[in-house]
């Protein structure tokens, strides 16, 4: 695909919106989905319950959900990639902190840390994204707008990746607490991240828009809000547990590498898979669409464990479950001016916090009982079915 050219000197815009990724990258991609990793070796070395796994993840929710109330206020005073850049230096530093301590408590900490940083690297970068699809060259009906909100969110793939390679040989070493290193080496890549996302977007114009106070107005948004909602609490528990549930049958060490691999890979396409969706419908139609097919690949790896039907489930799951989150900005842009943008996408994001929290622990609840993950994972399907249907009664608003 021919690139979008540059504007007054400036790199190309998909230049840009790929370094933004970065940004992704860490704040779900490393500080987050890693975890699906890091959960098999650090619950048999801690001896932690699927109630306890779970709450880590419901901690670093709670933190993101945190941040997610902050950042509009923030992003009404502040530069919106300055957020963005320090939270994930922030980010960046709390992962590799993980890596020195063994204490549940201390574990609990950083998570929540994490999750705060998270949300400032998150939203700001959709900020940006929603910015920089603006961008002379960009709008219009090709869908290249809707391109450049799926490349922000698709980054997460590389860094579900790049969590695929590196933690499995570090984490399975003959070694006291080996998993150890792995979080100091997704400290150091996030780093890494951050610096290339710096130097990239240095010419990006972030400072807040006149009249960036504008208030979000809840109620219009209501199913939509409804549904990410849903989308938060159903899919969580999927990208918690599902290493630990491959690994209970019996799947090999280097089939579940690959399949966290294909997941990654699939996210980084559903940036070109899903952008004329976004660009074209206007209402909860995107979200509906997305949250269904999200149940399916849920449901799949209960329903077999044959690795065709897990490796489709991740090559499904991997597709989709950022471009639900692109979606809600989509819906943002379409329906809000640009002073609402940063109030919007808090909003969402806040709902999606809130669901992050209560999914892990109620998946690891379930878990516990005598259903086990396959229970907690069928209940994450049905979670997620009833997101669609809600998602589907939004309608377009008009738009000022």
């Amino acid at each position: 695909m021919t690139a979008v050219p540059s504007v007054g000197g400036r790199p190309p815009v998909i230049a840009v919106a790929m370094a933004l990724a970065l940004g992704a990258a860490v704040s779900l991609g490393l500080a987050r989905f890693s975890y699906a990793l890091l959960l098999p070796p650090m619950r048999a070395d801690l001896d932690w319950s699927y109630l306890v796994a779970g709450a880590m993840n419901t901690v670093n929710a709670a933190g993101y959900l945190v941040g997610a109330l902050l950042v509009p206020r923030l992003l009404a005073r502040a530069d919106a990639r300055l957020a963005m850049l320090g939270g994930s230096a922030l980010a960046a530093l709390l992962l590799a902190a993980h890596g020195l301590v063994v204490a549940d408590a201390w574990l609990f900490a950083l998570r929540l840390a994490t999750g705060v940083a998270s949300a400032a690297t998150f939203v700001g970068g959709g900020v940006l994204a929603a910015r920089l699809a603006t961008e002379p060259g960009v709008s219009g009906g090709s869908g290249r707008s809707g391109l450049v909100l799926g490349i922000y969110y698709g980054g997460t793939g590389v860094g579900i990746v790049a969590s695929a390679l590196l933690v499995p040989p570090l984490a399975g070493r003959a070694a006291p607490h080996a998993w150890q290193g792995a979080w100091i080496a997704l400290g150091v890549v996030a780093g890494v991240a951050t610096a290339i996302t710096a130097l990239a977007t240095r010419h990006l114009a972030a400072a807040p828009a006149a009249g960036a106070r504008t208030a979000f107005h809840w109620r219009p948004f209501r199913f939509g809000l409804a549904g990410y909602f849903m989308f938060g609490l159903g899919y969580i528990g999927y990208m918690t547990f599902v290493i630990t549930l491959l690994r209970e049958q019996r799947l090999g060490s280097a089939a579940i590498t690959a399949f966290y691999v294909l997941l990654g890979v699939a996210v980084i396409a559903s940036s070109w898979l899903w952008a004329g969706l976004l660009q074209r419908f206007r209402g909860g139609e995107s979200l509906a669409i997305l949250n269904a097919l999200l149940a399916v690949a849920t449901a799949l790896p209960v329903l077999s464990a044959a690795p065709l039907a897990v490796f489709a489930s991740a090559l499904l799951f991997g597709g989709v479950f950022l471009s639900v989150v692109a979606s809600t900005t989509a819906l943002v842009r379409h329906n809000l001016p640009p002073a609402g943008w940063a109030g919007g996408i808090g909003a969402f994001t806040i709902v999606f916090a809130a669901g992050q929290i209560v999914g892990p622990t109620l998946i690891g609840w379930v878990a516990d009982a005598s259903g086990g993950l396959a229970r907690g994972f069928v209940v994450s399907a049905l979670v997620l079915a009833g997101g669609a249907l809600l998602a589907a009664a939004q309608k377009p608003l008009a738009r000022g």
